[in-house]
């Protein structure tokens, strides 16, 4: 299948082929065909699957082709968790609309609203929007949902987990009863399920597994060592193998501040990203990241999700999460469109158990080793020493690369 047999228009295929996309992803052809019929989605896929052009290049296809309304009223609605992910998502949109008659926008808090007020009293087709800031410009009659032909939860697992379903329910109830529902997730848990009985109406489930799209590689490991050493640990692992890219993952907020000032402090440019950052430091340290001129983003789980870093090689917990989902959203942020990529765990004694989880979640067991001289004080099941030879900027033969299989639960 082509994206030409998809019944695009014109202008959609000319965006389509400036992105140099000729064939479309697993998810895009399960999702795609059943949107351009205008029946409601019920979606499960992981990011990095192409997941965002899924609903992106059908709702542009069906706004084109409907009727103009006076002063561009909003008439798609693509609700998101984060404020990177609402950003991330709009450039596909503008990227995909750049030869139709729409407009589109984005909103979100954390920085001044005046400029989206502005923007919105211009009229625009399509909104990207986190659902607390939505809220905040519908109050202030900044806008109006009465015109939604299409809504979108992106990420809707993700807004579960950070709280934001009473917000949703708020939201659904200024909605026109008649309209299209599209709901993509990572998963199929029970909460999204009764999330989707209460939203769409006779959904067609799409399903996108692993096995079925990209041939993700992530080499998983795990470095057992002290909580104590573990900043000096992941220090040695950056300069001694040289690597340009990480991207790192703490537990707290404050945790991710003390680790990037340390690696600062040890010649390694870096910084931190996380909720308590103001949005255009966010946005910096993201772009700076990309560009290459900051070698270590250390982040909260608000970066597990969305953010399009393309062929990111190293990603490290520095501290495992609690949640053993979200270990599956950290390291799918490596090893993206068949390029092969690492995934280390520094795990301390308080974190076996965390360890038991996410083996239980990938059914399998994870490998773990310990660093000369970083040998932890307490005992370790299963771990044997790593090479004193290692080199840690050396990626493995392709062959040796562990398929890394996430499942999505029903």
């Amino acid at each position: 299948m082509s994206f030409n047999t998809l019944g695009f228009s014109n202008a959609l295929l000319k965006a389509i082929n400036k992105k140099g996309y000729t064939t479309p992803s697993p998810i895009q052809e399960k999702a795609i065909p059943p949107i351009l019929e205008k029946k409601d989605v019920l979606a499960s896929a992981q990011t990095g699957t192409g997941k965002t052009a899924g609903f992106t290049l059908p709702l542009l296809q069906l706004l084109s082709q409907g009727q103009k309304l006076r002063k561009r009223p909003v008439r798609a609605l693509v609700l998101t968790p984060t404020r990177e992910l609402a950003a991330q998502i709009l450039d596909n949109v503008k990227a995909y609309s750049e030869f139709l008659d729409l407009r589109s926008m984005v909103i979100f808090g954390g920085v001044n609203a005046n400029p989206q007020i502005r923007a919105l009293r211009s009229g625009v087709d399509i909104l990207v929007a986190t659902p607390g800031r939505l809220l905040d410009l519908h109050n202030q009659r900044a806008l109006s949902l009465a015109n939604i032909e299409i809504l979108v939860l992106d990420e809707a697992d993700r807004m579960l987990d950070m709280g934001f379903q009473r917000d949703l329910n708020k939201i659904l109830k200024l909605l026109p009863a008649k309209r299209q529902n599209l709901l993509f997730s990572a998963t199929f848990s029970k909460e999204i399920k009764q999330l989707a009985n209460g939203i769409l109406n006779h959904p067609v489930w799409v399903e996108a597994t692993p096995e079925n799209t990209t041939a993700e590689k992530v080499d998983q490991k795990i470095y057992r060592v002290d909580q104590k050493r573990k900043s000096e640990l992941i220090i040695k692992f950056i300069s001694e193998g040289n690597w340009k890219q990480v991207l790192v993952f703490t537990r707290t907020k404050h945790g991710a501040n003390r680790l990037s000032e340390k690696m600062v402090k040890s010649g390694i440019s870096a910084a931190a990203i996380h909720g308590n950052k103001s949005q255009g430091a966010r946005t910096k340290a993201l772009g700076g990241f990309k560009k290459g001129t900051i070698r270590v983003l250390v982040a909260t789980d608000i970066a597990a999700r969305g953010l399009d870093i393309p062929l990111l090689p190293h990603v490290v917990n520095f501290e495992l999460p609690n949640i053993s989902e979200d270990y599956v959203h950290r390291i799918g942020r490596t090893g993206r469109a068949g390029a092969s990529g690492e995934a280390i765990s520094l795990v301390c004694q308080d974190e076996l158990s965390y360890v038991r989880g996410i083996e239980k979640l990938l059914g399998e067991k994870l490998q773990s080793e310990v660093v000369e001289g970083f040998e932890p004080t307490t005992s370790f099941e299963n771990t044997k020493p790593a090479s004193k030879n290692r080199s840690y900027n050396k990626p493995k033969p392709k062959g040796n690369n562990r398929n890394y299989k996430r499942r999505s639960r029903r």
